[in-house]
């Protein structure tokens, strides 16, 4: 019985799951340290962490208040990146149909992490067993290693002394590097980047994240009115065509 029912327990989904909790869960330290050398206090930290939960939005939030942004800027530049986890509760909702007093917690835990490691299975039972052990494991592991950066943090002193106080930037860049394949989206990095070096000196401290944001949302609203033209021209000329 009791080999039998490790290997029911050791599927591939939550051995997935477990890897992937524990490589994200780890890299939570980072966070907890970043968020303090930004100046929020042990419990902000660990707060921030608990309820907003989902690391790209975690990264852009401490980044703009190391940069002395106010917390509405802030709120909102995390916000905008925390818009994909939306789109991914619809995709998870949808395949696996979960009983209503489920939902609320599966959107808390719902993040790339989980999301992915749901998808990629087979089978429905396994996509469930995927996307809780994900989602628990990385929920967990994220929080108690933000816990001990903070602690770390705290003991750490000044952070400029540490180069902790520019650290916030490049591990939001190293969550953003992975994502660029393709022309399209080092061309939109690229622009966003130049937006957001022109408005610095211009505007107040978490703006230019937010105008550069805008940029690309306007981009991809162009892009898409293109592609719709392109389309109905394309049907037009096989309708004239085949009217010859």
């Amino acid at each position: 019985m009791m080999p039998g029912s490790t290997r029911e327990l050791l599927t591939p989904a939550t051995r997935m799951g477990v890897s992937i909790a524990i490589a994200t869960g780890l890299y939570g330290v980072s966070f907890g340290a970043l968020s303090i050398a930004a100046g929020l206090d042990l419990w902000q930290t660990v707060a921030l962490s608990a309820i907003m939960f989902t690391g790209g939005s975690q990264f852009a939030f401490i980044g703009v208040i190391a940069g002395g942004g106010t917390g509405a800027a802030a709120f909102t530049a995390a916000s905008l990146l925390g818009v994909r986890n939306a789109v991914y509760g619809m995709q998870i909702k949808q395949t696996l149909r979960p009983r209503a007093r489920q939902v609320p917690m599966m959107a808390h835990v719902t993040i790339d992490e989980s999301t992915a490691t749901s998808l990629s299975q087979n089978s429905l039972a396994e996509r469930a067993r995927g996307f809780w052990t994900a989602g628990l494991g990385v929920f967990i592991l994220w929080n108690l290693f933000t816990l001990v950066g903070a602690l770390l943090g705290e003991s750490l002193g000044d952070p400029a002394a540490w180069g902790l106080d520019g650290a916030a930037v490049a591990a939001f860049l190293g969550l953003l590097w992975p994502r660029l394949k393709g022309m399209e989206p080092i061309m939109i990095a690229l622009a966003a980047g130049v937006v957001t070096a022109l408005a610095v000196p211009l505007t107040a401290p978490g703006m230019p994240i937010l105008i550069a944001a805008a940029a690309a949302v306007l981009y991809a609203v162009l892009s898409a009115k293109r592609g719709e033209q392109a389309t109905e021209h394309g049907k037009r000329q096989e309708i004239d065509g085949g009217m010859q």
